[in-house]
């Protein structure tokens, strides 16, 4: 029983894992060089970093301007970039220490309103209208960031000796 769950986990994952590749073939090229070479040296990560880090600037950018209703959210939110084999790519990212409200006001990209307890009493409710700032900054940018990607991936195998 336990072995069939995990096997239909496995395939979910890998179904999950191509239809990502197809919508984003720059990110699954920088994996698939990152699950070659078996990890990128050093030199090329260093090469790598400040283009992945300009791609994702306007993101970045427009995100923090979405959020100019905050005063934590702008400055608790950064870009950063990871060259492991699940996660390589670039993430925009909301500190949760130093933004707690993010979370619930992004409500995962989605407008409407979402509820919490009035200063922890958890007798009284009320609804608060979302805000999201990190979707809509994104989801404009995601096709013109995967070329990005895509071609600084293709530059580091060109470095490494792939053709």
């Amino acid at each position: 029983m336990a072995a069939d769950y995990r096997e239909r986990a496995k395939q979910k994952a890998q179904a999950r894992a191509k239809r990502f590749a197809r919508r984003n073939p720059g990110v699954a090229e920088l994996r698939k060089l990152i699950g070659e070479v078996g990890g990128l040296p050093a030199d090329i990560r260093r090469e790598l970093r400040p283009m992945l880090k300009v791609a994702g600037q306007k993101a970045l950018t427009d995100a923090r301007a979405n959020a100019s209703w905050s005063k934590r959210i702008p400055r608790a939110t950064r870009l950063s970039v990871s060259f492991s084999k699940r996660r390589a790519g670039i993430a925009l990212q909301t500190n949760k220490n130093r933004a707690p409200h993010a979370r619930p006001h992004e409500h995962q990209g989605r407008g409407g309103y979402f509820r919490h307890p009035v200063m922890g009493n958890r007798r009284n409710w009320v609804r608060q209208k979302a805000r999201p700032f990190l979707w809509p900054a994104a989801a404009p940018l995601m096709r013109g960031i995967d070329e990005q990607i895509g071609q600084a991936a293709d530059e580091a195998a060109r470095k490494l000796g792939f053709k």
